[in-house]
C-alpha cells in the first residue's frame, strides 16, 4: 500500500506549473522556486551576494562561526565553489538541548557566474563573519572598445 506524501503532491504540482510557464517563454530560478517548500530544495547555506562591476565579480558569504581555514575555494572556468563545515554552537557536557536552531555541519555552495573569471588572481578574505571572495573577470570575458572606422 502506498503512502501519500502531500509534499510529494505539493513538488508534483510545482513542476507541473514550472512547466506552464516554461512553455509560455518564462522561466523563474530555482532559488525562488524551491525557497516554497521547506526542506524539499537546495539548501542555500551559506546565503550570498552576488555583484559585479566592469572588473571583477564579487560573492560575499555570509558565514558567522566559520573558521576561514576550514573554507574551501575553487573557481573553474565561469563556476565557483565554496565548500566548508560550521562547527556546532553548542559545545561542552549538557544534560539536554531544548532549542538548537543555529545550524552546524559541512556545507557546499556552487555558484554559476555569466563570464569565466581568471582563477590564478582570485582572492578571499575573510572579516566579521562575512567571507569575501574577489574573482577577477578573464580578459576574454571583458567588453572591449571597438574604434570606429571613418571611410
Amino acid at each position: 500500500m502506498a503512502r501519500w506524501d502531500p509534499w510529494q503532491e505539493m513538488e508534483a504540482l510545482r513542476r507541473e506549473i514550472d512547466r506552464a510557464f516554461e512553455s509560455a517563454g518564462l522561466r523563474f530560478p530555482s532559488l525562488l522556486r524551491s525557497g516554497l517548500w521547506p526542506g524539499r530544495g537546495e539548501r542555500g547555506y551559506p546565503p550570498v551576494n552576488v555583484y559585479e562591476d566592469k572588473d571583477a565579480f564579487y560573492i560575499e558569504v555570509l558565514a558567522p562561526g566559520v573558521d576561514p581555514n576550514s573554507v574551501t575555494i575553487t573557481a573553474l572556468r565561469n563556476s565557483v565553489t565554496i565548500s566548508g563545515e560550521k562547527p556546532r554552537a553548542v559545545t561542552g557536557k549538557t544534560e539536554a538541548i531544548h532549542r538548537e536552531e543555529r545550524s552546524s555541519g559541512k556545507f557546499s555552495r556552487r555558484i554559476e557566474l555569466p563570464v569565466e573569471v581568471d582563477e590564478g588572481k582570485a582572492k578571499a578574505e575573510y572579516r566579521n563573519g562575512v567571507l569575501l571572495v574577489t574573482l577577477p573577470k578573464a580578459e576574454q570575458a571583458k567588453p572591449k572598445a571597438i574604434a570606429v572606422q571613418v571611410g
